[in-house]
């Protein structure tokens, strides 16, 4: 079960880090839908602060759907909500995977951490757009509420990321998409109390008991690199957080003040609709 949860969690992980391989500079024909398979690596942290890392290896199914007003694809699922020229509300998706803590020294002898979704609106604003579109600025502001993925899910809190983001459609002359992002991150009490708190009963000599607050988390940096081939897609990425000043940063559970994680994805599509639909994602 354990297992499973990973493999689902880490494959949304991926999902929401890698950038989509259609930023177009305008309107063009896409089939509805795509349907392939490949394979993600991932270097994951067991949690932001920890510094015990993960190596993952995952099969993973490829699947697109397109309609006007949702999106399912590998950088989530996107809904429009609204839309104006330049601004749009969209549903955010994103997960972290569980942490069994009979692994994780600072953890030992302490619950699990389950796997966890995390789902709600951003609202998205344009702020410049070049060449065509080809050069991309916006902010975006997700803003969502965290379940455990168990049998009876809990609240996990609430948080919020909000980040400036530049896009490349095309890099060198070549179909590559570059895609950047920096911004603080925030999130409730009841989240942060979740990954960082350590209650009396679970406190020892070298684990003092921790009551943590809601608020600033720290920064996050994203860097992305992805290119579509006429019947494959190839993905990567690089993230780097600094937890320097989060309100959770004297917590025992926190062994390092940066978090780094690193992934690719390859997948080979060769099924598509034989519809063809437009879209200027």
């Amino acid at each position: 079960m354990i297992k499973t949860r990973a493999l689902i969690a880490g494959l949304i992980l991926c999902a929401a880090l890698l950038p989509g391989s259609s930023q177009h500079a305008a309107a063009a024909m896409f089939p509805q839908w795509e349907l392939g398979a490949g394979v993600v690596g991932l270097l994951l942290p067991d949690y932001r602060g920890s510094d015990e890392v993960r190596r993952y290896i995952l099969p993973v199914p490829y699947v697109v759907y397109r309609l006007e007003w949702v999106k399912a694809d590998r950088t989530g699922i996107q809904s429009k909500m609204l839309r104006w020229e330049r601004a749009e509300v969209n549903l955010s998706l994103s997960a972290t995977p569980p942490v069994r803590s009979r692994n994780n020294r600072a953890r030992e002898g302490m619950n699990d951490l389950k796997p966890m979704v995390e789902f709600g609106p951003s609202l998205d604003l344009h702020l410049w757009r070049g060449d065509g579109r080809r050069f991309k600025l916006d902010v975006r502001t997700p803003l969502r509420a965290a379940f455990t993925v168990e049998s009876h899910p809990r609240d996990a809190g609430v948080n919020l990321s909000p980040s400036l983001n530049f896009d490349v459609d095309g890099i060198g002359g070549r179909p590559w998409q570059l895609g950047m992002l920096a911004g603080p991150i925030f999130a409730t009490r009841r989240q942060h109390q979740y990954y960082y708190g350590v209650p009396e009963g679970d406190a020892r000599p070298d684990r003092p008991a921790f009551d943590a607050h809601g608020g600033y988390a720290g920064l996050q940096f994203l860097v992305a690199l992805s290119r579509r081939f006429e019947k494959a897609w190839f993905g990567t990425y690089a993230r780097y957080d600094t937890l320097r000043g989060a309100v959770f940063e004297d917590s025992p559970l926190v062994r390092r003040d940066y978090y780094v994680s690193a992934g690719f994805a390859i997948a080979w599509i060769p099924l598509q609709s034989s519809r063809m639909i437009e879209r200027d994602d």
